[in-house]
């Protein structure tokens, strides 16, 4: 059956095509597709015949909550009967009985659920949380149609919930071995604790799923994030302060909590002496376990024992808070863990490093294998990868593991002339020359003289937020002729959306942000709400230990420790902010690039001006009045 909805676009009836027959081949399908392709309803109408045939379910994953109601718009348009549900992690803002208590904000999705254990208990037949109670009477069909029909987002969901007196997660529960289309943020199939109890709400196993992974190039790191582990200075000092506060336990004969906690501070301090250079550092595999056990002189075992006391000292803490139903969260507990997890940690696989954030500096272990996480994309009946800036492929399969691979690039749906992009020699961003006078004034003239030539929407994406905020400084907004909003480090979701709406509605505003940034992926600027971008820079990353770390295990294991940690990402971030420009094949846009280094990036086109002004005007002028 064909699900899509829509008259089909250049490429999407290859794309749609492609998809359905990589899925019943039970292949995993590695796609290039450009901005404006339709990569979600392509990906949704191919994967869903062979899917609703089958008995099967499509897990899509993504990394936003913009992603989510994406997906559930895109299902309503395809209709026929096709029930999808976008499910988010629990949180203390996700349940009416928890969302008003700012004790519980920062709960993660772990103590939430044990909190929410206690509210679900009965007493004298009675049960602490009315939402949950009112489970037992619901119409769990009735609410099926409901969501077939008026497709509620998440928030949407949550609210109905509400209003009806019942809970909103437990409810979804209930839902999901209807539904045939399922939204869900990562953790929910990366996390093997989180992915067992989905699976199990589901009613279906993995192998009987197709999971649709969006913005595919964020994986690879995002799966190396979900493996790494740190520790931190502050984090120490909230498990000596809970252990004072409960009783400052023996772990060991003449060793307590504290006493553990001020070895630790010690040995923190002292790689940071020997071993931070700028921001981080690389140490011996095993200086943890060595500086431990010389410091507090005991063996090994000795240690294993004292981490068991910790954990049950924590279990502890963590019930009695519970019972008085506060987060139940223990410190000592976390620091258990991350001794267990550094000393039994797979050596070949990770590096291990002192890292110093602001004033708080923290061990760290970086997992470098993305594939050790990845096994959900092998056990599903069939995974579909895409983004627009995937290439190259190989890469891409071969950093994840991933087998039996069908790949596709489609490119080039939009007339190529909509696109120009331009880049200057006169300046350079390399650190050691960026703040040089004549190279930086040189770079503040050309941003004023290229957002002041012509009168459109127009994004620079500045190398950092620190550099944005110096040439802010320097008085860069009082000689651009245009009003100006900002990206800033750390805002939230809603602050970052009204930043994006205003500038989108401007007529020749002008937004600051950051090359990788959340403003530089996953949104979309249609027609003429960006049809300018400067990019400041090349985004290489910092050469830090562990950058070389990775570099090593990357040449050892595919040969190629540059290609993957520097010239790959490097050239993704480029093309995600350039890609911001073209979302249509009615969309035009210029592209201008201030890096002389940019030559040196062979899958980069880009055309060298001298006087890109003028090119600029030139391009606008037939742009707007079609000469």
């Amino acid at each position: 059956m064909d699900y899509f909805p829509y008259e089909y676009r250049p490429g999407q009836k290859e794309l749609v095509g492609f998809i359905d027959r990589t899925v019943r081949d039970r292949r995993c399908a590695v796609i290039e597709a450009g901005t404006g392709t339709g990569k979600t309803i392509s990906s949704l109408c191919g994967a869903l015949s062979y899917a609703k045939d089958h008995e099967m379910k499509v897990i899509y994953l993504t990394r936003t909550k913009s992603q989510q109601k994406q997906v559930i718009r895109e299902s309503e348009a395809i209709g026929n009967g096709i029930l999808c549900v976008a499910v988010q992690g629990r949180s203390a803002a996700s349940c009416p009985l928890m969302s008003d208590d700012p004790d519980l904000a920062s709960g993660n999705a772990e103590e939430i659920s044990k909190l929410c254990s206690v509210y679900k208990r009965k007493s004298n037949g009675v049960c602490h949380c009315k939402f949950y109670s009112g489970i037992e009477e619901v119409d769990v069909e009735g609410w099926v149609e409901v969501i077939r029909q008026q497709h509620p987002d998440p928030e949407d969901f949550a609210r109905m919930c509400e209003d009806a007196g019942v809970c909103p997660y437990e409810l979804m529960k209930l839902i999901l071995p209807y539904a045939d289309v399922i939204a869900v943020p990562y953790p929910f199939v990366f996390m093997p604790m989180v992915l067992d109890r989905f699976v199990e709400w589901m009613g279906v196993p993995l192998s009987r799923t197709i999971l649709i992974v969006d913005e595919a190039h964020n994986l690879p790191d995002y799966l190396r994030d979900v493996q790494t582990f740190e520790y931190s200075e502050y984090a120490m000092d909230l498990a000596a302060k809970e252990a004072k506060e409960h009783g400052d336990f023996e772990l060991q004969e003449g060793i307590t909590v504290t006493d553990l906690v001020a070895v630790l501070k010690e040995i923190l301090a002292h790689a940071e002496k020997e071993y931070l250079i700028d921001e981080d550092g690389m140490l011996p595999p095993y200086f943890l376990e060595d500086e431990l056990m010389s410091r507090l002189g005991v063996s090994s075992v000795t240690i294993s024992r004292m981490c068991k006391a910790m954990e049950e000292i924590g279990d502890g803490i963590m019930e009695k808070k519970k019972e008085r139903k506060k987060l139940p969260r223990s410190y000592i507990h976390s620091m258990s863990r991350f001794i267990r997890a550094w000393i039994d940690g797979d050596e070949d696989n990770y590096v291990r490093l002192i890292i110093k954030e602001k004033d708080n500096p923290m061990f760290q272990a970086y997992c470098m294998d993305p594939s050790g996480a990845a096994g959900p994309l092998i056990d599903c009946f069939s995974s579909i990868h895409m983004s627009g800036t995937l290439q190259p492929l190989d890469a891409y399969e071969t950093e994840l593991g991933l087998d039996r691979v069908s790949k596709l690039c489609l490119n080039g749906i939009f007339p190529k002339e909509n696109l120009l992009t331009l880049y200057t020699d006169k300046v350079t961003m390399k650190y050691e020359e960026r703040e040089l006078p004549q190279n930086y004034d040189t770079l503040m003239q050309m941003v004023v003289d290229c957002v002041n030539a012509v009168r459109v929407n127009t994004a620079i994406f500045f190398p950092s937020y620190g550099f944005m905020d110096k040439m802010i400084d320097d008085g860069l907004v009082r000689h651009l002729n245009r009003d100006v909003v900002f990206e800033q480090r750390g805002m939230s979701q809603p602050e970052l959306m009204s930043v994006f709406e205003n500038f989108k509605t401007s007529d020749g505003g002008v937004l600051f942000c950051v090359t990788g940034g959340r403003i530089s992926e996953g949104l979309d600027f249609p027609d003429k709400s960006l049809e300018m971008a400067i990019i400041i820079g090349i985004p290489f990353p910092k050469p830090t230990a562990k950058l070389r770390a990775m570099r090593r295990y990357y040449d050892i294991r595919f040969g190629n420790g540059m290609l993957y940690t520097s010239t790959i990402p490097t050239v993704r971030k480029m093309r995600q902010s350039i890609g911001r420009l073209i979302r249509s094949e009615t969309d035009r846009g210029v592209a201008v690039i201030m890096d002389r280094r940019i030559a040196s990036l062979k899958d980069i086109d880009a055309e060298l001006c001298q006087d890109i002004p003028s090119k600029e005007r030139e391009f606008f002028r037939y742009s707007k009045y079609g000469l």
